[in-house]
């Protein structure tokens, strides 16, 4: 593609004048992308950008997929938005067919918008069908920026904003990696963490544990992968309380990790499942999906989550064409292909370039964990070290998210949209094994 006429200095001169700064203590990438199709994208400079993480983990069928865009185009000539209270043959049949590849029990579906929004609804679902009021989730958690949400997310974005929601409580994120529960033999003993934390909780509790929101996969806290066993023992744990298990799949739902659902993969099946990212394929549509039981509960105590844009027809025709082409191309089955190749030549990579400390996840999500050379006390920290090879891909053409908190170190994730070719996945390991090679520290 041709570099447009687009002045750069200009450009993020007017953008730092009128732009909120959203990110933290970070910034906004300085590459203006103008446009994007499939699994490559475009700057300004007609530099050719492999897009590795699906945008915000959620164009899951590529950019501008071409079902999606008559989609999207029929929708806004027909019905597009309409007053909240009415509902549409699309969001009737959006709702048909998540529920015809979900399990029995989880029936009944409300859409809304973001992630945050889903889970937002299903927090205050909980809340008044068990009548309680406090939450666990992991200490790596992200939920969203919405109050209950936010209060519910550990990883991040905490300090500085006054009292959270009463009744917050942590468990802490099983990881296999770095945590410090071990067997006499050095493996990772997820049983007597699992016990501790809930020990500690049931400490602080007032009696009054409403539900645990946990992501089947942890993406922001580092592709965390569960532990075999872990979640059936946490829906234990759940069940021994009267607590709800939601299970968050913004990231993990519809194909992405090997299985249509995340928590299949564990022969469970959640209380509530809330669905985003993967679900609107760039668009901002979401899901919150529980049992018939759960929901007339709620509606006899007056549940309410009346939004502007609920239950709307565009979004809710978007969610269906995405649902249809994932199960007509069997896509979770290619993530789970695609994903066993990428992880192994991930595990080449970490066997040539010693700051690769782990390789994990699973299907099309997968974290590569970077970590400093022990053996020399002032080397550069994880998330500076894993910032510099992220930045040198870019360079090179490929887009990749790294974790960038320093309590966290620096964890890439590997998400791709499943659409993507064998091609243009070997190209993108090409690029990393050059920026990992051309980056001072990642052999020692």
């Amino acid at each position: 593609m041709p570099a447009t006429t687009l002045n750069s200095d200009s450009f993020w001169q007017e953008a730092d004048a009128s732009l909120i700064r959203y990110n933290g203590a970070g910034d906004f990438v300085r590459r203006v992308i103008v446009k994007a199709r499939g699994s490559t994208m475009w700057d300004s400079d007609g530099n050719e950008i492999i897009d590795w993480t699906s945008g915000q983990m959620s164009s899951m069928l590529g950019h501008s997929h071409p079902e999606i865009v008559e989609t999207v185009a029929d929708s806004m000539s027909t019905l597009d938005h309409l007053f909240s209270g009415f509902v549409s043959k699309p969001v009737v049949d959006a709702a048909v067919m998540l529920g015809s590849i979900l399990p029995p029990s989880l029936s009944k579906v409300i859409f809304l918008n973001t992630g945050a929004e889903s889970n937002e609804a299903a927090l205050k679902m909980a809340k008044l069908y068990t009548g309680k009021h406090e939450v666990v989730a992991f200490s790596a958690s992200w939920h969203g920026m919405t109050q209950a949400a936010a209060a519910a997310t550990f990883s991040a974005g905490r300090n500085g904003y006054g009292p959270n929601s009463p009744g917050q409580f942590v468990l802490p994120t099983p990881n296999a990696f770095t945590s410090p529960f071990r067997n006499s033999d050095g493996t990772y003993d997820w049983q007597t963490e699992l016990a501790y934390g809930w020990n500690l909780i049931d400490c602080q509790s007032t009696g009054s544990l409403a539900a645990c929101i946990v992501e089947p996969i942890l993406s922001s806290g580092g592709v965390i992968e569960m532990p075999a066993g872990y979640m059936k023992a946490l829906k234990n744990e759940c069940e021994k309380r009267g607590m709800l298990l939601i299970m968050d799949e913004a990231q993990t739902g519809l194909g992405r990790t090997g299985d249509m659902f995340a928590f299949e993969h564990e022969g469970i099946v959640p209380d509530i499942l809330t669905l985003s990212k993967t679900l609107g394929c760039g668009l901002p549509v979401a899901a919150t999906v529980t049992s018939a039981h759960i929901d007339q509960v709620a509606h006899e105590k007056g549940f309410l989550f009346y939004t502007t844009h609920v239950n709307d027809p565009l979004p809710a025709a978007v969610a269906l064409k995405a649902m249809q082409i994932v199960v007509r191309d069997q896509l979770h089955f290619r993530a789970r292909e695609l994903g066993i190749k990428v992880k192994s030549a991930l595990r080449e990579l970490q066997r040539k370039y010693k700051c690769i400390g782990d390789v994990r996840g699973r299907g099309l999500l997968l974290g590569v964990e970077i970590r400093p050379n022990p053996n020399i006390p002032d080397s550069q920290p994880a998330h500076i070290l894993g910032a510099a090879i992220s930045d040198r891909c870019m360079e090179l053409g490929l887009s990749m998210n790294i974790v960038r908190l320093p309590h966290m170190g620096g964890v890439f994730r590997v998400a791709p949209p499943l659409t993507i070719t064998d091609a243009e996945s070997e190209k993108a390991l090409e690029i990393l094994d050059r920026a990992f090679s051309s980056v001072k520290g990642t052999t020692w």
